[in-house]
């Protein structure tokens, strides 16, 4: 069944990603249109992570929020889709990097980087970091559980050299380009959950106990690793700038968990800053932080 359904999709996809994004858009406005209004996507969950998150906003000032998210949304399920037509060009003109002098220097000083940064605006289109960044690019991720989604998605990010890393072997990767003498500009996505057994931290983010991963921290500090952080902006419909922020020039002798706590708190300013660009419908806080005496 995953294969017949991956098939569908390819096809559908296919013929789809053809069209130019000012057509596609009007199927944007149709996709929230039905996600918002006719299948209620994980309506009670986006409804319930804002009105933990911010407490202090009324009602009204939430439906804001929660509408602007699903239109979104909409336009970030295009935008995944349209990459599989989307040519180098598009993408330099669509997508725009700042502060590049950050990585700059650090390459000079032939330093290894992590970069974080949370699912926010369009974290799926910065495929041309290798060539904006001459750093061999690693993106740690999640595999996905079909394979043939799995290996279409990998497909997308990796086309232009980016080399992606299951989570469990980003270790031994940074190791063998060590070996070789070849500077990493390692990608970590900071949001996502940890497996209820895999919990090791958890802090206050958006107004909530949060667990959170600390493998970004614990690999920075283990080998004196820069860290920065991604804050992507939408500059308009189908135009986003990457602004690279650095966070840690240096990250001997602090904890992972310091280290943690400095990216967690960027992304948390930037949320609150402009809430209707962040995963809302993810089911961010379903683990429950365990009491005092657990």
């Amino acid at each position: 069944m995953g294969a017949i359904a991956y098939y569908i999709f390819y096809g559908i996809n296919w013929f789809l990603s053809l069209l130019p994004l000012r057509i596609l858009y009007l199927f944007s406005d149709l996709v929230y249109f039905v996600l918002y209004y006719i299948v209620s996507y994980r309506r009670k969950v986006v409804s319930t992570n804002l009105k933990n998150s911010f407490p202090e906003k009324t009602d009204e000032e939430r439906k804001t929020i929660e509408k602007k998210f699903y239109s979104h949304l909409a336009d970030l399920i295009v935008e995944i889709l349209k990459m599989t037509h989307m040519s180098k060009k598009e993408q330099i003109k669509r997508y725009t990097y700042t502060n590049l002098e950050v990585i700059d220097k650090l390459r000079e000083e032939k330093r290894d980087i992590i970069a974080v940064l949370g699912h926010y605006n369009n974290w799926e289109w910065p495929t041309l970091l290798p060539y904006y960044l001459k750093y061999k690019t690693i993106i740690i991720f999640k595999p996905l559980q079909n394979k043939y989604f799995n290996g279409f998605f990998n497909d997308q990010r990796s086309k232009y050299g980016i080399v992606l890393t299951p989570t469990s072997l980003i270790i031994r990767e940074i190791i063998k380009y060590k070996i070789n003498k070849i500077n990493t500009f390692s990608v970590f996505i900071s949001d996502q959950i940890p497996a209820k057994g895999d919990i090791k931290y958890w802090t206050t983010f958006l107004n909530q106990d949060t667990a959170v991963f600390t493998g970004a921290g614990k690999i920075a500090a283990k080998y004196d690793m820069a860290v920065v952080f991604f804050h992507i902006q939408k500059v308009k419909r189908g135009h986003y700038n990457l602004d690279i922020e650095l966070l840690h020039e240096h990250t001997a002798g602090l904890s992972e968990e310091a280290i943690t706590e400095t990216h967690v708190r960027r992304l948390e300013e930037i949320i609150r800053e402009k809430p209707e660009f962040w995963i809302w419908s993810h089911r961010r806080w379903k683990h429950e932080k365990p009491g005092e005496n657990a």
